[in-house]
Formats: structure tokens, sequence, C-alpha cells
């Protein structure tokens, strides 16, 4: 296709005109002969040093403004960068995601999807997206977790973290770098010779209007150069829009120095008219397409044809055919301007939004809870808030560092905090721990005891404090427990059998003793005291020789020291006496024990107690009648007490007689223990 110079240059510099060569396309037709086409080689070399210039003067005549400029270099450069990889315009239909409210392990995935699915050209934009998300998330969680580490007690600078997604991430991203450098490696060869093709079309244009030839085969030349040109192949997008610009510039300085025949070039121009047209129209209907960022897309494809496809039209229609073009372009662009302005509402909603959930974190970590319970559910609030404040959508870019600080600065104050309680609470875990353990041992040197008195008390005290010992390390928690209430268990399920075995022997002893105490009721005396006493003796003996009765049952004992009592009456014995005859039994079982020093040292603390019992009461109750020393000794209250007296002290010289006798018993054992075998076999000469 025929292309024009002016036509060209006014759309490379967004409608800018070029300066007037002084010579036009008819002019050339009209005043240059071919016998003068080398005078026409001057005139070239001029107007190819003025290209720089021409490109960059606004002509006084057009219109032009900042934001046409503005729209048409975005539109340029991304046709340039399209340039560099020929074919493949749908990478803009990939969509780009909200990267910043998705997790690590989503952005990992989201970044296999689009090296495996996508072309590795087409993604760069959302993989630094999701490498800069990534990076900032992970350097958050590696900061949080060296805190952890701190914490419990960690050196800084041992510290190690070996992340499965970070390990996932550089394996995908390092994947896509190398098919990345891989095609740019093959393509690189092939840019270069495209590029190499193009500059010699540029040269072979150049030469057509130094050849002697005719106009049609020139012409046809011409028309061969521009094939070869379409056809040419991608080239680097660093030399895309200079060898575009100097492609255009050669073709427009054909067109006006070279003698065209008027009925062709009219006929490329009414051809280029009708082209330019329908994409005008396509371009002005963009306005009522509803999705704006395909829009935009059709208008980058439309802006490519024009530049690239189609070439000029006529000077009449010129001007008009541009300023609808870009009075087409300008309307989408003021869409795509509120359209952003919008946006930066949204952002601004966004920013506000985070800066409230800041500010409720921070509110929580500078008033950390004091106990486990309310702690975690700190804990739950500020994940909710971390959560939210990622959802939360995108803030203006020149706040995103600041707003990401404060929001990594405001987690990190609470994790401090709540790090610093649970290191305390270690450490009263561990002494806990260090207590329960004590107590585990003592369960188990108790939990095989035969002394059921003093052992059953012990293990329920230590159950008690079992259970007012706070909590301890989790990973010692279960088992610790276990043994502890297995050692308990086997000392009380050993008590508990040892009861019901007691029960039924203590059954057997009520029987036992109802028939001893039958019989006692129908003794007779047989008026020999001293025989009576021998007989009554031998029913004592038999009664503490079966033992103990049940509880309920132990009224039997009164019963049967009732009829004692007056037994002993009717043989004038005296209680002292009576209480002494009872106590001979004892003071048997005591010498024949098993462990006679303490079944002795604790029946001697029972006597001493019992005897600073009575002396408190005796003298409680003299103390209490000196208040009636003026009262009668007939007064009933004062016989009372008198009695109260006199039994207490009776009593006490029970008490004492029986200390008395324990004592003889106590030496009778010592001296038997001392006597040496000699001693033995010369007493037993003696007898």
């Amino acid at each position: 296709m025929l292309e024009d110079k002016d036509e060209q240059l006014q759309e490379n510099v967004g409608g800018e005109s070029t300066k007037d060569t002084g010579k036009t396309a008819n002019d050339s037709v009209e005043s240059t002969p071919v016998d003068k086409a080398e005078e026409t080689v001057d005139t070239i070399d001029e107007t190819e040093k003025e290209v720089v210039s021409q490109e960059t003067t606004n002509d006084a005549s057009t219109e032009t403004s900042d934001e046409k400029d503005a729209v048409l270099e975005e539109i340029e450069e991304t046709n340039a960068e399209d340039a560099e990889d020929e074919g493949n315009d749908t990478r803009h239909l990939i969509p780009e995601l909200d990267y910043h409210a998705m997790s690590m392990d989503n952005l990992v995935g989201e970044l296999q999807k689009l090296v495996k699915n996508e072309k590795v050209q087409a993604i760069k934009k959302h993989v630094d997206g999701i490498k800069y998300e990534f990076d900032l998330k992970f350097q958050e969680f590696l900061e949080h977790k060296k805190e952890e580490f701190v914490a419990g007690g960690g050196n800084v600078i041992d510290f190690r973290y070996d992340s499965v997604t970070k390990r996932q991430f550089n394996e995908v991203y390092s994947e896509y770098r190398d098919k990345r450098n891989q095609y740019y490696k093959n393509i690189e060869s092939s840019h270069k010779e495209n590029l190499a093709n193009r500059l010699e079309i540029i040269e072979e244009l150049k030469g057509l209007i130094n050849v002697e030839e005719d106009i049609n085969t020139t012409y046809k030349n011409f028309k061969a150069l521009q094939e070869r040109w379409r056809n040419a192949g991608p080239i680097p997008r660093n030399n895309y829009n200079d060898i575009w610009k100097t492609y255009h510039h050669h073709t427009e300085i054909f067109y006006d120095f070279l003698h065209l025949n008027r009925e062709l070039r009219d006929l490329d121009f009414k051809h280029n008219l009708e082209e330019k047209l329908k994409i005008v129209e396509k371009a002005e209907a963009l306005a009522q397409e509803t999705d704006l960022s395909k829009a935009f897309q059709t208008l980058q494809t439309l802006h490519k044809i024009w530049k690239e496809d189609i070439g000029p039209v006529g000077k009449d229609h010129r001007e008009e055919i541009w300023e609808r073009f870009s009075n087409a372009t300008k309307v989408l662009h003021e869409r795509r301007q509120e359209y952003y302005k919008e946006i930066d509402k949204v952002y601004e909603q966004n920013l506000e939004n985070k800066n409230k959930i800041i500010a409720e974190i921070v509110a929580i970590a500078t008033n950390p809870a004091t106990t486990h319970k309310a702690l975690q559910q700190q804990i739950k609030q500020v994940e909710a808030l971390r959560e939210s404040f990622f959802n939360a959508g995108k803030v203006p870019q020149k706040v995103n560092e600041k707003t990401w600080a404060a929001f990594k600065e405001a987690v990190r104050s609470f994790n401090r905090n709540k790090n610093a309680y649970y290191k305390n609470l270690k450490k009263d875990q561990q002494e806990n721990l260090d207590k329960k353990r004590a107590l585990l041992e003592l369960a188990i040197s108790l939990k095989d005891s035969e002394d059921y008195d003093s052992a059953t008390p012990e293990m329920k005290r230590i159950q008690s404090e079992w259970k007012n010992i706070g909590h301890v390390p989790r990973k010692y928690s279960d088992k610790i427990w276990n043994d502890f209430k297995n050692a308990c268990n086997h000392y009380f399920d050993r008590l508990h059998a040892k009861k019901n075995g007691a029960q039924k022997e203590e059954l057997a002893n009520l029987e036992k003793k109802n028939a001893c105490l039958d019989r006692l009721k129908t003794f007779e005396l047989c008026g020999d005291k001293k025989k009576d006493l021998a007989a009554i003796k031998e029913f004592i003996t038999e009664w503490k020789s079966y033992g103990r009765v049940p509880f309920n049952k132990k009224n039997i004992n009164v019963k049967f020291n009732k009829i004692l009592d007056a037994i002993f009456k009717k043989l004038d014995i005296n209680n002292q006496e009576a209480e002494l005859i009872k106590y001979g039994d004892k003071v048997k079982e005591l010498s024949s024990s098993e462990d006679k020093e303490r079944a002795i040292y604790n029946e001697r603390v029972f006597i001493r107690r019992k005897i600073t019992e009575s002396n408190d009461q005796i003298r409680q109750l003299e103390n209490n009648l000196q208040f009636f020393s003026n009262a009668s000794e007939d007064s009933p209250v004062v016989r009372d007490v008198i009695k109260n007296i006199n039994n207490h002290k009776e009593n006490l010289e029970v008490w004492k007689s029986k200390l008395k006798k324990l004592n003889i018993m106590e030496n009778d054992l010592k001296k038997q223990e001392q006597e040496t075998p000699e001693d033995e076999a010369a007493a037993s000469e003696e007898e």
C-alpha cells in the first residue's frame, strides 16, 4: 500500500505534522522530470537530515493536547512490546488477580498455573506482581518464626527455617526464569536477522529514487518492498519505533519525489481512506464498550493497523480523518481516566479500612491478655484482622510500602507480647512439671505400702496438691498424668480390696462377739473372787482376740463393757482397778505386735494426751467452781461440777496407772532384750 510522508509522521507523533519541505506529491509529478532525478538526490538528503526535527516539532496549525500525547505514547509503547512477540496479541487478556489478598500457598498455585498454561513472554507483569507479594508475606512470616525461636530461648544467629512453601515457590520461579531465558535466547538470533532484513529493505527503498527505469516498474518494486516489509517478522523492542519511523520516512520520500501515476496514487488514497474510515468507526464504537480493558486493547490493535498496515490518504481528508481517530482515542482515554479516578477512590477507601485494621491490631498488642484462654482469643482476633487486611484490596501505590510496614509492625508487636507471655508460661510450666514429678515419685513409693493408716491420708493429700498445681508442658502432660493416675489407682485398688476383705472379717468378728456377749450375759459368779476374776479375764481376752467389727456395730463394745462393769461392781472392784484389768490385755497386744517399739510409742503418746486432757478439764472445772464461792455445796449445779471434777480425777488416775503399767511392760521387754545367752542359761539352771 502507498504511504504518505505527512500522514505517517503526523501519526507517529500523535497528530503532529511535519514542516513543509516545499514540495507536495502533486508538485513532484508536475514539475520534476525524469531526466532531473539526480537533482532530487540533494533534496532527499536534506529531507532525511530533517527527520528528527520533523518528528519532534509541533505544527502551529495542528491542535494537540497532553492527553492525546499521553494515550498515544502508551499505545505506541505497548505495540512496541507486542512487536517483539508477533502473533501474541492475547497477552493482555490474562487476568491480573488481586495477589495481595492471596496466601503464600495460593500465590504458589497461581504462579504454577501461569508458568504451565501461558506463554512465558506474556506473564512477566503477573509473575512480578506475584513475586512482590510473596516476598513481603514470606518476610513477615520468617520474622515471626524468628521471634518465636528467640522467645523460646534460641540464639538469633542459630535461627534456621526450612519452608516447604518457599521451596516450592523458588522451584516454580526458577522454572519461569529458565523458560524466559530460553525463549529470549531462541528469538535473539531471529530478531537480529529480521532487523538486518528490515534495514536492507530500507536501503533498497532509499535506492528506488536513483534507479532510471519505467515508473510502473519502480512502483512494482516499491510494492514488493512493502510486502517484504510486512513479512519481515518481529524485531527487538528497543529498535521498533526507530526502524518504523525510518521506514515511513523513506516511504514518504518515495511518494514526494517520484513521478507517480496520479491514477495509481489516487486509487491507493481512496482505498486507504476507506480502510481508515472503518478503523475510525470501530474506534468511535468503542465508546459504548462496557469492558474498558477489552476496549483499550482493541484500540491498541486499531492503532497498530493504522500505523503498520494502511497507507496515507489524500491531503483533503488527511487532517479530518486523523482528527476523528484522535478524538475517538481521546474519548476512550477520558473514560479510562474516569475509571482510574474511581479506582483511586476505592484505593483510598481501602487505605482507610486498612488503617482501621492496623489500629485494632495495635490496640490488642498494647493490651495483651494475662491468661492463656484470653490470649488464645486475642490470637484468633488478630488472625481474623490479618485476613481482613489482606482482603481489603489495594491501596494507592505511593503509600503501599508505608501501610505494609505499619501493618507488619503492629502484628510483630502483638507477637512479641504473645511470645513473652508464653516464654514466662513455659517457665511456670517447667516448675509445675518439677512439682508434679516429685508428687509422682511419692505416689510410686506409696502405691505398695501396707501401712494403710498413714499411707491413705498421704495419698489423698498428694492428690489434692496435684489438682492445685497448674499446667505442665503439653508434650509431658499426658504421660505424667497417666503415670500418676496409675500409681494412685494401684494403691486405692489395693486399699479397697483390703477393705472388702476386712469387711468380711469384721462381720465374722461381729458374730463371734455376739456369741461371747450372750455367754457373758448368762455368766454366774461362783463366789470365789479369784476364780471369777480369772473367768472375766478370759472373756476379755477372747473379746479382744476377735478384732474389729463394722463401724455401725461398734456399740457392741459398749454393751460388753457395761456388763463387765456390772460384774466388777458385784465383785466389789472399783472403776480404776477394773480399767487396769481390761488394759492388761491391751498391754499383751502391744508386747506381741510386730513393731513393738512403734506400737508402744503410739500408745504412750495417746495416754499422755489423755492425761493432759484430764488435767485441763479438772483445772477448767475448778476454775468454774470459784464462780460459785457464795453458793451452798447442796446446790445442784455445784454438786454436778464437783462430781465432774471427781470423775475426771478418777479417770486421770486410771490413765496414770495405765501409763505406769505400760512403762513396766516396756522395761521388762528391754531387760529381756539385754539378757545374754549365758544369762538365759544360768536362769534356766537356777530353775
